[in-house]
C-alpha cells in the first residue's frame, strides 16, 4: 500500500525525517561543508554576503582576489565605496552589498575588536547578516548546531513536505523539531547540496534523488 503522506501523524514524518538524515547521509558520505571559499570567519560572512543572488561559483571567483586585498574587518572599514563596487560588480546588488560590507567591517571594529562574535544574537545585528548568515557562520566556523535556511533548504523542504511555511524563521523551527539537533550541521549541508544539484526548480531529478522513496512530490513536480 502506497504511503499516506496526506494522512501522515506528526510522529509519522519525525520518524521520515529520521529516515531522510540516514539516506542523505548514505548519499554524502562525509559532510560537504559549504561551497563557499574562504579560510577565516570573515571571509566566510563576507562570501555570504556577496553570494545573495549569485552563485557560488562566480562568487569564489571574486574572493579569490578580493581575500588577498582585504584580511581584516579594518581594510574593509577603510574600503573606498567606488573601488569596492568595481570588485565585486559582477555578484550583482553591487552597490548594497559594498555599503553592508563597509559597514560590517566598521562595526566589527567598534563592537567586537575585529573580529566575527560566536553568538546568534550578536551575529545578527551586524550590516547585512541575517539568520541564514549567521546560522551558516555558527555552523561551519564555530561548530554551533543550527540548520541553514536558504532557497535550497525552503524549496527541498516543501517538497518533501517537511513545512507548510513559507517564511525561513519558521521553517527552520519546523525542521528543529523534526532533525535530531546532532545532524542539524551535516543534514544541512547535505540537502543544500541536494537541492543545488538534483532537486532543482525546474526539471527535478527525482529519478536519480536517493530521497524519491520518502518524498511526497517524488515524479509529481
Amino acid at each position: 500500500m502506497p504511503y499516506d503522506y496526506e494522512n501522515e501523524t506528526p510522529e509519522q514524518k519525525k520518524k521520515r525525517a529520521r529516515e531522510i538524515v540516514k539516506l542523505l547521509k548514505k548519499r554524502y558520505s562525509s559532510d560537504p561543508g559549504t561551497e563557499l571559499h574562504y579560510k577565516t570567519p570573515l571571509d566566510l560572512v563576507v562570501a555570504a554576503i556577496l553570494s545573495a543572488q549569485c552563485t557560488e561559483v562566480r562568487i569564489n571567483a571574486i574572493t579569490e582576489t578580493l581575500f588577498r586585498k582585504y584580511t581584516s574587518a579594518k581594510d574593509y572599514a577603510q574600503a573606498k565605496q567606488g573601488e569596492f563596487e568595481a570588485e565585486i560588480k559582477s555578484a550583482g546588488f553591487y552597490r548594497n552589498k559594498t555599503r553592508n560590507i563597509i559597514a560590517l567591517g566598521a562595526a566589527l571594529l567598534r563592537d567586537h575588536g575585529g573580529e566575527i562574535p560566536g553568538s546568534m544574537e550578536e551575529l545578527v545585528k551586524l550590516p547585512g547578516v541575517g539568520r541564514k548568515t549567521a546560522n551558516l557562520v555558527l555552523t561551519i566556523c564555530f561548530g554551533v548546531p543550527g540548520i541553514v535556511v536558504d532557497t535550497h533548504m525552503i524549496r527541498v523542504s516543501g517538497r518533501l513536505g517537511l513545512t507548510e511555511n513559507k517564511a525561513p524563521e519558521k521553517i527552520e523551527q519546523d525542521l528543529c523539531g523534526l532533525i535530531p539537533k546532532k545532524d542539524w550541521i551535516a543534514y544541512s549541508n547535505r540537502l543544500i547540496i541536494l537541492g543545488r544539484y538534483t532537486c532543482v526548480a525546474r526539471h527535478p531529478k527525482c529519478a536519480e534523488c536517493v530521497l524519491n522513496g520518502v518524498c511526497p512530490s517524488a515524479f509529481t513536480i
